[in-house]
């Protein structure tokens, strides 16, 4: 009764439920569609984190949580990460270890923030260190506000965002114009 789909095995996942005309197995409206579309999701997502297991065990450690979560797309803070974990110790951070399941609420949290910036958020930021007014900031400057502001970086992060940004003059371009 039901139209073949495209679906590609995941090792340990059984095949997803196909969609059946309205009424030929007792669920109505697509039901059994919408829950193949989170079986794809929560696959894809379950890949992700098997990515990140390096033990083995099907978990991963705290540390890697927000790595994770910015693999899947989204872009937590570290303070919202380690809210998220129960504010866990450093110690905690790197010997604590987690299971798909209990990651998989946390992500949906993530997902679900209403505190996401966009694009133009990110531009309006860089415009406050525009002094000439023509799309470009010093990175000397931009250095040192994500070194002291906000959630610190450190040398090396700063290091490898700014990678190729700077020009001859030590600015960055932020909005194309030259």
């Amino acid at each position: 009764c039901c139209p073949a789909m495209d679906w590609r095995p995941v090792q340990g996942v059984p095949p997803p439920l196909r969609p059946c005309k309205t009424g030929a197995s007792g669920f109505e409206n697509g039901w059994m569609a919408v829950s193949y579309a989170v079986l794809q999701i929560q696959n894809y997502y379950r890949e992700a984190f098997g990515l990140f297991d390096r033990v083995g065990d099907n978990k991963v450690a705290y540390n890697q949580i927000a790595d994770i979560m910015r693999a899947l797309g989204q872009n937590p803070t570290n303070k919202e990460v380690k809210t998220i974990l129960g504010n866990p110790s450093a110690d905690e951070m790197a010997n604590k270890r987690i299971e798909f399941e209990a990651f998989l609420p946390m992500l949906q949290t993530i997902i679900n923030s209403p505190n996401k910036a966009g694009f133009e958020d990110y531009v309006e930021g860089l415009r406050v260190f525009d002094k000439e007014g023509n799309g470009t900031v010093m990175g000397a400057e931009l250095r040192i506000v994500l070194s002291t502001l906000g959630e610190k970086m450190n040398e090396a992060e700063i290091d490898a965002l700014m990678a190729g940004q700077e020009d001859e003059n030590g600015c960055i371009n932020y909005e194309g114009k030259t």
